[in-house]
Formats: structure tokens, sequence, C-alpha cells
């Protein structure tokens, strides 16, 4: 009985040291095996012109488990405060595949400036414009992505650009990308913001002509109460909603409605495109024909005038 007791001792303790040694050994183990781990990445991934033949076809699925991958990727190095190096690896990988994949586009400005700790670079300022550039290429006629290029340009990257004509440059050049952008369906309210852009960096001709034209594209009676107090306050004239009705844009807007199609609201006249003569316009010599273009903001009179 006196040799079970102690049998069942020597069990117990040594159930006691193999515990109590994990407890002493576990931690600096885990400590060692990631920082091993978090020291360098490991990218699987084929390059981006045999991606499409690894898939068998599936690119759309493709796509979007990359892109899954990409965003925990980014998660995971953020909250380990390690850079995301590889970052772009992924992006071309998606943009192989499909090229105009809308989220890459959205995100894309914050997955490359923002992939490191210590914060971004001009250099990755850069980088994150000529994504954002292959972006309204291949989806010229998505007003997200216009807007997002352009409040890049104008708002964002200026951080990392020293003072001077380049970062002037890139502020116009994306106040011009909003202005586009609310061409294509964006809030005007847009509109009056990128104004104030072009008019600091000398480009005051080409902000009224661009609200002329914003006035003459919305319905909403308080974005235009809002654009003709700028258009009021550049041309240092007071602000009188006739005025404006009876020249430009607006005034050709005004009569092609009352003309055409008074009996539906001008909001549903606007998305309609401008009349053309079917006659006049055939053949390919008149493809690129003002009177011949299906788009408002190409028929205007200050679209000629920019």
């Amino acid at each position: 009985m006196l040799g079970d007791r102690k049998q069942t001792l020597l069990g117990v303790l040594l159930a006691l040291l193999g515990v109590l040694g994990v407890a002493l050994t576990q931690p600096g183990l885990a400590e060692s095996l990631h920082a091993s781990k978090a020291k360098d990445d490991v990218y699987v991934l084929p390059p981006p012109a045999q991606l499409r033949a690894v898939g068998l076809g599936h690119d759309a699925a493709v796509v979007d488990m990359l892109w899954a991958k990409t965003l925990v990727e980014y998660g995971m190095h953020m909250s380990e405060h390690r850079a995301f190096l590889d970052v772009t690896r992924y992006i071309d990988s998606i943009i192989a595949l499909e090229p105009d994949y809308g989220p890459v586009y959205q995100f894309v400005d914050t997955l490359v400036v923002y992939n490191r700790p210590e914060g971004g670079t001009l250099e990755d300022a850069r980088t994150a414009r000529k994504y954002l550039e292959r972006g309204i290429q291949e989806r010229p006629g998505d007003a997200n992505t216009w807007l997002h290029y352009g409040q890049f340009l104008a708002y964002m990257a200026p951080s990392f650009l020293p003072h001077g004509p380049e970062l002037d440059a890139w502020r116009r050049d994306g106040a011009l990308a909003i202005m586009k952008a609310v061409d294509l369906g964006a809030d005007t309210d847009r509109s009056v913001s990128a104004a104030t852009l072009l008019t600091k960096y000398g480009e005051k001709d080409v902000a009224i002509r661009q609200l002329q034209r914003k006035y003459a594209l919305t319905d909403d009676t308080n974005q235009q109460l809002l654009i003709l107090n700028k258009l009021a306050l550049l041309q240092n004239a007071a602000p009188d909603e006739a005025f404006f009705l009876q020249v430009g844009d607006a005034a050709m807007i005004e009569g092609e409605w009352r003309d055409r199609l008074p009996f539906v609201s001008r909001k549903t006249f606007l998305m309609l495109a401008p009349t053309v003569d079917p006659l006049a316009c055939a053949g390919p010599h008149k493809s690129g024909a003002r009177d011949c273009s299906r788009e408002w903001a190409e028929v205007l009179p200050s679209a000629h005038s920019l």
C-alpha cells in the first residue's frame, strides 16, 4: 500500500514538473518563433503573366481570393507594425487578371502609401498615382474612380510632395479630375471645392467655365445655389440666377429641354443623350464631330473653350 502511494506521489510530482517546465519555456519559444516568422514574408504566387494559366479560367474567383488575401495581409502587417512590401505584387496580379476591378482602385492609394509603420514616401505617392491613372483608363465612365483619383491628387498626395511646381500641378490635375467626376454623376458640391483649387493655382477662367457646366447639369436647387454663389464670388457679381440662365451651358440645356421634352422633369431629361441628326452624322468622318456627340459634357459650349 505504501509503495502504491509513493508511485502516485511520484507521478503527480513528475506531472507538476512537466507543467512547470512548459510554463517556463513556452513564452520564450513562442516569442522566438514569432520573431522568425515576422522578419520576412514569403510570396508564393507566380508572376502575373502566368497567374491566368494557374487559375484555369476561373479569373473572377482568383481575383476575389487575391483581393481578400491582400486585405487580410495588410491588416495583419499593420497590427504587427511590419511593412507590407509585397502589396504591389498582389495588386499587379489582380490587375493582370481583371484590369477594371473596381475595389482595388478605391483602396489602392491607402494600400500603397500606408504599407509601412513609418508612413509613406514620395515614391509611394507616385506609384499610387500610376495605379489610379490605370483605373481611370480602365473605368473611364466611373464617377467614383475619377473622384477618388482627383481627391488623392488634390488633398492626400500633396503631403508627400515638396512645395513647388510639381505639387501645384498635382493639385490642379486633381481638381480637374474631380470636375470630371461631377460630369459623370458625382455630387455637384464637389465642384465648388475643386473650383477653389483651380482658382488658387491660376485657373480662374477654367473654374468659372466648369462651374457653369455643373450648374447646367444639376437639377438640385441647393446645389445650384452653392454654385451660383461661387460663380458670383469669382466673377465679382451678384448671385442673380436669372443672369446665369440666359447664357452659356444653362441656356442651352433649358432650350433643349423645353423644345424636346418639356413634360418630363429636367433631371430626367439630362439622363437622355443630346439630339443628333442621323443623316448628318453618318460615316466615320463624323464620329468626332461636336454636333454628333452623344454626351452632354461634349456638346455644351464651355466644353470647347477649356
